[in-house]
C-alpha cells in the first residue's frame, strides 16, 4: 500500500504498472470511509491488478459551503481501514494539487438533461463540481475500470457522460447499494445524524420498498404522493420523491408495465441531506 499526494507521482506510478501489463481499478471517495467503500475496493482488487482509492473532499461540488465545512474528516481512521484491504495506492491530494489555479473560472461540461432534474435541479452546480474533480482524478489515474456505488444513481450517469466527453476508454461499474441491517443506505453523511435522527432515517428505505411492492401499470402519481406524505410525517423535509425511467431518468407518470423504473428520494433529516434509490422492476 502506497500513499501518494501528487498527481504527477500517481500518474507516473500507474504508467509503470501499465507498462508491466497490469490493469488498474479506481475507487474515488471523499473519505469518512464505511463498509460500502471497502466493498468497492475489495471488488476492484478481485478483478484488477492494481487498485487506487482516492480520498479528496471536493469543494466545487458543494453548493452549500456549510455542508462542505461540516463534511466528516476521518483520515487517520480511513487509513487504518484501508490497511486491512488489498488497495494498492491511496491518493490523498491537497486542494491546491487538484485545483492548481484555484476553484473559480473552471471548465464547464455539457451534461444536457441530466443537470436539470433531481440532484441537478436541487443542487445547482453540483454536477459541474463532480465533473471538474473527476476529470482531474481520472486523468491522474487513467484507470481501466472505475467503481462507484449505485446509491449515487444520477451521479453514476453523470460520470458515464463525462467519460464519453473525455473520450476515455475507462469502463464504469455501478455496484449495488450496501445497507445497514435496518435498510439505511450506507453514507458518510450518516455520521452527522443524532441517535434520534438515525433511528428515523431508515424510513426512506421503507418508503422505497413500499413503492416497489405497490407498483402496477397505470398512473404513478398517487404512489409518489403517498411516499412524500409518509416521509413528511416521519420527520423528513422532502426535496423530491420521483419515479423515473431507469435508463435516462425521465420522470414516468403513467407506466406501461415494461419500461425499467427507478424510484429516487432526497430528503433532509434535520440538517443532514440523505439520498437513496431503488430499482423497481429489475
Amino acid at each position: 500500500m502506497i500513499l501518494i499526494r501528487k498527481a504527477s507521482f500517481l500518474n507516473n506510478h500507474i504508467a509503470r504498472q501499465r507498462g508491466n501489463g497490469l490493469t488498474t481499478g479506481f475507487v474515488p471517495t471523499m473519505g469518512a470511509l464505511h463498509d460500502a467503500h471497502i466493498s468497492l475496493i475489495n471488488h476492484s482488487a478481485s478483478v484488477c491488478d492494481v487498485t487506487v482509492c482516492s480520498i479528496f473532499v471536493n469543494p466545487t461540488q458543494f453548493n452549500d459551503p456549510n455542508d462542505y465545512n461540516k463534511y466528516p474528516d476521518r483520515l487517520e481512521n480511513d487509513l487504518r481501514m484501508l490497511s486491512n484491504t488489498r488497495v494498492s495506492v491511496i491518493f490523498v491530494p491537497p486542494v491546491y494539487e487538484i485545483y492548481s489555479e484555484g476553484t473559480t473560472g473552471l471548465e464547464h461540461y455539457d451534461l444536457g438533461y441530466l443537470e436539470t432534474i433531481l440532484e441537478g435541479k436541487f443542487r445547482p452546480g453540483h454536477f459541474q463540481g463532480v465533473c471538474q474533480v473527476m476529470s482531474r482524478l481520472l486523468k491522474a489515474v487513467q484507470p481501466d475500470r472505475l467503481f462507484m456505488g449505485q446509491k449515487d444513481y444520477q451521479q453514476c450517469m453523470v460520470v458515464k457522460k463525462l467519460l464519453s466527453l473525455l473520450n476515455m476508454d475507462t469502463s464504469l461499474e455501478a455496484l449495488p447499494t450496501l445497507r445497514d441491517t435496518d435498510g439505511l443506505a450506507m453514507s458518510s453523511r450518516n455520521l452527522r445524524l443524532t441517535a434520534e435522527q438515525r433511528a428515523k432515517a431508515p424510513l426512506i428505505f421503507q418508503v422505497l420498498t413500499e413503492i416497489k411492492s405497490k407498483l402496477a401499470p397505470g398512473n404513478l402519481d398517487q404512489l409518489k404522493h403517498d411516499a412524500t406524505k409518509r416521509l413528511d410525517s416521519g420527520g423528513f423535509k422532502v426535496e423530491y420523491v420521483e419515479i423515473a425511467n431507469a435508463e435516462n431518468l425521465h420522470p414516468v407518470s403513467n407506466w406501461n408495465g415494461n419500461t425499467p423504473l427507478v424510484a429516487l428520494v432526497a430528503a433532509f433529516m434535520g440538517e443532514v441531506r440523505l439520498i437513496d434509490n431503488m430499482l423497481l422492476n429489475n
